[in-house]
């Protein structure tokens, strides 16, 4: 079992400890739902971006993304390159949307434009949605710490889950907001000091690095052919543009962001704050990936033991030497890429520093689970309880149920997270069910706001059509060779593209053949409002 030093682990222990004292701290002014929602619209514009950039910046994108690059090449960092397209239409038309609302869940709207029935399904996308991203980053971190203490990864979700639920249930989401500004910063400096010291560590350093990945073809961005069944560049861009399209838009760990500005032109600018940082910083973990490819390259003996590990896990406890031996030489970069960062900061980074990265990929994973447990908390309490059992709840009834649905979501993503103890890839596992999942909410919410004539008949007609088709696009593959002709041939990215349009576009086609009847409540639409 490996072990970390006295040194590591009195640093994690100090940020552990800080962190909560970060929620005790805010705890003291949470004295209702809405400073512990929305910190009654008092955080400054830059805070939020940098939060809102530590959200997108979880343990998916500091292990899921070198692991990729490691055993791929760039095609998955066009995802980034797409933010700044729909960050446009978020910072131009979403913010200005949701500010005029005033309402702090993003999915209230839906109930009058079509009927409850919207808002639930949407409701229930979001937190299926949380509980994938949620699951997948405890499985992240858990991967790194088991390589580093040997400790089993239901242990290492179980203690670093209790202290997430702590400090997001005491400190509210102002907690949230200012503990990801500081961990965004962790991040950004962890990842530059994991870059250093693969280059200190590699024979001829960053040239050797570029040579390397240059001959192997690991800098590509993928094909450009108009070919929607790979992962080509055009599949990834415009994957990328509809899930980033739902972050900005209809995610509410995002649009409760929005509300916490004190203004929707502080709100539109820290969506460009977080892009201009993203985009730069994602490309740093894909230099990473590169890297450790090409250090381990120079010297293969030295992940022989990611190997065997591997291929130790993929065969029966049985299992010989030498089969377990035969089995890691025919294994591919792909098949253990997730592993190799932990690996390399186990075997070459000295005391001390270990503790620092540990702490940095800990704030990877803490923020983004924080954010996701208080929107779900909001979106369970406003959405759910609120809506179906107890409309008029006192501020206190509000708070004690905020606090509730914060642990319970916490619960429940750790349980997600060991469920997915296993997988390959954690970075394909997220894109693929956060594509299923959001597909039908950004196409409810886009038909929603933009068409005037489709009623809430049309709306569900369309919502019932769109989930056929995502569930036939999901499941098909696996239907057997009689029914091959059956099976999705897309690629699986495709999926909340097709989802989202099936939706979208069946609904005002509906809505012209059986247009809605005229009301006289206002019908909510996306409008152009001065945020610049």
């Amino acid at each position: 079992m490996n072990s970390l030093r006295v040194l590591d682990l009195a640093i994690i222990a100090l940020y552990l400890v800080a962190m909560i004292g970060v929620g005790v701290y805010f705890a003291r002014k949470n004295k209702n739902p809405e400073q512990y929602s929305s910190a009654s619209g008092s955080i400054p514009g830059w805070a939020i971006g940098l939060s809102i950039y530590a959200t997108f910046l979880s343990s998916n994108t500091f292990l899921g993304v070198p692991g990729k690059a490691f055993g791929a090449n760039w095609n998955a960092f066009v995802f980034s390159l797409s933010m700044p397209l729909a960050a446009w239409v978020a910072a131009r038309y979403f913010v200005p949307f949701y500010r005029s609302t005033g309402e702090i869940s993003a999915y209230t709207h839906l109930e009058n434009r079509f009927g409850s029935w919207a808002r639930t399904y949407a409701v229930v996308c979001f937190l299926l949605t949380q509980l994938a991203r949620i699951g997948s980053i405890f499985f992240g971190i858990a991967l790194t710490l088991q390589a580093l203490t040997g400790f089993s990864m239901e242990m290492v979700m179980l203690v670093t889950g209790v202290c997430i639920i702590i400090y997001t249930v005491l400190g509210g989401i102002e907690a949230v907001i200012w503990t990801e500004v500081v961990q965004g910063i962790i991040k950004t400096g962890g990842a530059l000091l994991i870059l250093y010291l693969i280059a200190d560590n590699m024979p001829g350093g960053i040239g050797r690095i570029a040579s390397i990945g240059q001959a192997q073809d690991k800098f590509s961005l993928g094909g450009f052919a108009p070919d929607f069944t790979q992962s080509t560049f055009w599949v990834v861009l415009l994957y990328g543009f509809f899930i980033n399209l739902n972050n900005f838009g209809v995610d509410q760990n995002y649009v409760q962001r929005y509300h916490t500005a004190a203004s929707a032109k502080q709100a539109a600018k820290s969506i460009w704050l977080c892009v201009w940082v993203y985009v730069p910083a994602s490309l740093l973990f894909f230099i990473i990936g590169s890297a450790l490819f090409a250090y381990y390259q120079v010297h293969p003996e030295l992940i022989e033991a990611v190997k065997l590990k591997v291929a130790a896990e993929r065969l029966p406890l049985t299992a010989t030497a030498a089969q377990i031996s035969q089995t890691a030489a025919q294994l591919l970069p792909a098949d253990y890429g997730d592993k190799v960062m932990p690996h390399f900061i186990v075997t070459k980074v000295p005391p001390g520093l270990v503790g620092l990265l540990v702490s940095a990929i800990l704030s990877a994973a803490m923020s983004t689970i924080s954010s996701g447990m208080n929107a779900s908390a909001t979106v369970f309490t406003a959405d759910i309880y609120g809506r179906y059992f107890q409309p008029h709840l006192t501020g206190r009834q509000t708070l004690r149920l905020l606090h509730i649905g914060t642990v319970v979501t916490g619960l429940l993503g750790m349980g997600t997270g060991i469920a997915m103890i296993g997988v390959k890839s954690v970075l394909d596992v997220w894109w693929e069910l956060s594509g299923i999942f959001a597909a039908g909410m950004l196409g409810l919410f886009l038909l929603g706001v933009i068409s005037r004539q489709t009623g809430n008949h049309a709306a569900l007609t369309a919502t019932i059509i769109g989930v056929l088709v995502i569930l036939w696009m999901t499941f098909s593959p696996n239907l057997p060779e009689s029914l091959a002709a059956f099976r999705n041939p897309l690629h699986k990215s495709m999926i909340i593209v097709v989802g989202t349009l099936s939706i979208f576009l069946v609904g005002l086609l509906l809505g012209q053949v059986w247009p809605r009847k005229p009301t006289k409540a206002a019908v909510p639409t996306l409008k152009k409002e001065p945020v610049y």
